[in-house]
């Protein structure tokens, strides 16, 4: 049975924290064989964020679908086993700083020389080149200099993050997609190549029209709380029992569907709100009005008024909400179910029993190739980061 369309590709991981095992747990994800390079005290994930009977929570969910090996690439026998295990692989991953891995004769132009089908992709703060080349940079720096913190928030108050680490996910799923061009690349030419992602690059990429509103335009975008400028009705509305409820009905036809839920079909053809443009301009006049609305009715009436009439809707969930839904999709894992046996989907019991500690000094195990312990599928975590 496949595990996935990656299946065939073999991905060595280094380096830590967030922003390269992300996209290592991607590839993972779609099946791709990752094995991740660990120094002696383990990727520093595995102590990180909250802890369940002494255990990281975060560490088997970045971890899942990998297998750990114990190398100090300060030494030259274990440079020389990364080499060999690079040998057998499609894709290195990396995010040191840059020319770390050079230092360590691990660089692309060594090992591609040797293996001209490599695929090399670096992530970090501010690329391989240029004049911030050589400076740190978290995902934090890069929401900040890549322009989203400037979005962020109201503009009566300084800019906010958002609660997870969007700087560092968003570069690796960049340097997802890079890696899958350079695998077809290979595909057309037999040669691999460099992918070069810098975080706050990945960041700015998210910024839509944000220069040329600025440069042609005149326009110079700024926090706007829970609203997007020049959309509208497009915000969350408090119901009568408290509930918060975003509705997007923010086209000539949405627009006009959720008029007749709200039994106000005159709004469609008030000249305030009958356009796109006027909404926009309108914006917080209408949004009171809908709000005055939902705040009459429970939140199940104004979700099968809305569902009747095909709008966008969703609650504010959290997790303790999102279990109470049935949106859940099928085979997720929920209170008191069993894990499937499928890689794509959160398998929360079978990975919270991975080991925060230090992985097993398991680098000899990939000598010769074919010894190494092979992945369960039912597990997310690799079977050396698992108690017995």
């Amino acid at each position: 049975m496949s595990k996935g369309p990656l299946e065939d590709i073999t991905v060595v991981e280094f380096g830590g924290f967030i922003a390269g095992p992300f996209a290592g747990q991607l590839l993972g994800d779609y099946g791709a064989r990752v094995i991740k390079i660990e120094p002696p005290a383990g990727d520093p994930m595995r102590t990180w964020g909250v802890l369940h009977e002494g255990r990281s929570l975060w560490w088997p969910g970045i971890a899942r679908n990998k297998e750990s090996v114990v190398l100090d690439l300060k030494s030259e026998d274990d440079r020389v086993m990364a080499r060999q295990i690079i040998a057998g692989a499609d894709v290195v991953l990396e995010n040191f700083a840059p020319g770390r891995m050079a230092g360590w004769g691990l660089d692309y132009e060594t090992l591609a020389a040797e293996h001209p089908g490599l695929i090399m992709a670096h992530v970090s703060g501010f690329g391989q080149d240029g004049p911030r080349a050589k400076d740190r940079g978290f995902g934090s720096v890069a929401e900040a200099m890549g322009g989203l913190r400037a979005l962020m928030g109201f503009p009566d108050r300084p800019p906010v993050r958002a609660g997870i680490s969007l700087g560092d996910e968003v570069a690796g799923m960049f340097a997802v997609i890079g890696i899958m061009a350079a695998v077809n690349e290979r595909h057309r030419t037999g040669r691999g190549q460099e992918v070069d992602v810098a975080l706050y690059e990945s960041i700015f990429a998210l910024t839509e029209s944000l220069l040329p509103d600025h440069e042609l335009g005149g326009v110079t975008r700024t926090r706007t709380g829970s609203t997007l400028p020049g959309v509208a009705p497009s915000n969350v509305y408090p119901t009568k029992d408290g509930v918060e409820v975003l509705i997007a009905a923010n086209s000539d036809p949405l627009f006009g569907r959720l008029c007749t839920a709200m039994g106000r079909p005159d709004l469609a053809t008030d000249e305030r709100f009958a356009t796109h443009s006027a909404r926009g301009v309108h914006a917080q006049e209408l949004d009171g009005i809908i709000a005055a609305w939902t705040r009459g009715l429970d939140a199940a009436t104004v979700e099968q008024l809305i569902d009747d009439h095909a709008i966008p809707r969703g609650r504010i969930y959290t997790p303790t909400t999102s279990w109470e839904t049935s949106s859940t999709p099928p085979g997720a894992w929920s209170p008191g179910s069993k894990p499937r046996d499928t890689r794509r989907r959160c398998r929360c019991r079978a990975w919270c029993r991975a080991s925060p500690g230090p992985p097993a000094r398991s680098g000899r195990q990939v000598r010769p190739w074919g010894n190494t312990p092979r992945r369960s599928a039912r597990s997310s975590a690799r079977s050396d980061a698992m108690p017995s």
